[in-house]
């Protein structure tokens, strides 16, 4: 397996609200030079939240670049220092208005390790009792119930 690459400059070139963006300079095996453009993320959490009778809770909401709103598991950023354990329990009742008995975590996966470093705590919440906060006020949030069936389906359609 060949050696990772070494990294000779590192640039922050834009500074943002929620992420920054990064140009790095590589030396790749073989001599080569490479530059590579990284969103650099906090990361996030992502809630399978189950009702007592088995449906699912998702959430719909404008995403500006896929330019629509789309049907998605509750999610959202970590804030500084926040485990995601307790992120997620916050931004289940930011999102839909719930808290979680339980919160068992499922791993995670990176979004898109090709371009950003945003990493997706997962966890299954149950036992779900009513409990809001404030979410963020630019959000636009519906609360969707599905059955497990009819949320596979949408996965498989696409929607």
């Amino acid at each position: 397996m060949p050696d990772l690459p070494r990294v000779l400059s590192s640039e922050i070139v834009y500074h943002g609200r929620l992420f920054n963006v990064e140009l790095d300079r590589l030396a790749m095996d073989g001599g080569v030079i490479a530059e590579r453009e990284t969103l650099r993320h906090p990361g996030a959490v992502c809630m399978v939240p189950v009702l007592d009778d088995g449906r699912i809770l998702l959430v719909t909401q404008y995403r500006h670049p896929a330019g629509q709103r789309l049907l998605e598991l509750p999610a959202g950023t970590l804030e500084k220092g926040e485990q995601p354990a307790t992120a997620a329990i916050r931004e289940l009742q930011e999102e839909v208005g719930y808290r979680p008995a339980t919160s068992e975590a499922l791993g995670g996966f990176f979004v898109a390790p090709g371009y950003t470093s945003e990493y997706i705590h997962l966890f299954a919440c149950t036992g779900l009792e009513p409990g809001r906060l404030p979410g963020d006020e630019d959000e636009d949030i519906e609360v969707e119930t599905l059955t497990l069936d009819a949320a596979l389906d949408a996965v498989e359609d696409g929607t």
